[in-house]
């Protein structure tokens, strides 16, 4: 009997790179897994992986990125949103695009696929699935990358929603409910090092008149990954999940811009791995 594989990419802004480099790990030796779910970042790195277009996240981290239409103080005293959603998922993914998402293959990928959302009014968790999803509208993506503070609530049929860790910031636990029995999860820092809240009180007070339940999320967002993170690691005790995650950040942040940086980081990630080859 074949066994459910499940993998969460819980995404980290910019320290995606590492995951892309685990993802293209996996097609490189053809690993495949049964379903997909990602956060924020880790969303766009899955769609890339199911669609089997390797090294397509890596441009998009390190050459794209780079650029002031995709990040910038400029996009957000134009629109409001540091990082233009609608560049990065529009512009450069469409099919008439700079590098577009191959949305055929996409489809014809048999893995069940997720992307986490938060709503942004009743602070509620939103899984968007493939049915959410259309050539040129890749919009759930957008939802799940918009980061309060730095990005505007990015709206899908009226409904505005902010960024997946808000919402299920480690969703292994959807994951299983999906039928998996074993889960690879890709942490995008160091697993020996807790999430500090950081700046997120401040990005929440931002919020608190207009989304007041997305602000009480974002205050509590460095718990309940932690929470999670921990049960995770029991998880992996059991056999069920095996965490991969960096020794180390190289220096790369949520938004910072080193080229460098970032290739180094993403090199740890395709020898990262083959962890999993071994573990599967």
């Amino acid at each position: 009997m074949h066994m459910k594989v499940g993998l969460v990419d819980v995404g980290g802004g910019l320290r995606g790179v590492y995951a892309a480099g685990v993802l293209d790990y996996c097609m490189d030796h053809e690993i495949k897994f049964d379903c997909c779910i990602g956060v924020s970042a880790g969303s766009a790195n899955i769609t890339s992986y199911l669609a089997g277009q390797r090294g397509r996240n890596y441009q998009y981290y390190c050459k794209y990125a780079l650029r002031k239409e995709y990040m910038g103080i400029g996009n957000f005293l134009k629109k409001g949103s540091y990082i233009d959603m609608e560049y990065v998922y529009g512009t450069l993914s469409n099919s008439d695009g700079e590098y577009p998402l191959d949305y055929p293959a996409l489809c014809q990928n048999p893995a069940d696929f997720f992307v986490v959302a938060e709503q942004a009014v009743t602070g509620k968790v939103k899984y968007f699935s493939r049915e959410d999803i259309r050539q040129d509208h890749y919009q759930i993506l957008m939802a799940s990358s918009s980061i309060p503070g730095v990005n505007r609530p990015f709206e899908i049929n009226g409904v505005p929603y902010f960024d997946g860790a808000l919402g299920d910031p480690v969703p292994i636990e959807k994951a299983f409910l999906e039928g998996c029995q074993r889960v690879v999860l890709i942490l995008t820092k160091p697993i020996s090092v807790p999430r500090e809240p950081g700046r997120d009180p401040v990005l929440a007070k931002m919020i608190q008149h207009k989304y007041p339940k997305s602000a009480e999320n974002m205050r509590n967002r460095a718990k309940r990954y932690n929470e999670a993170v921990e049960l995770a690691k029991e998880y992996e005790k059991q056999g069920k999940v095996l965490i991969v995650s960096p020794d180390d950040t190289a220096g790369v942040t949520t938004l910072s811009r080193n080229a460098e940086s970032l290739d180094r980081l993403y090199q740890k990630g395709y020898q990262d791995g083959a962890a999993i080859l071994e573990w599967l």
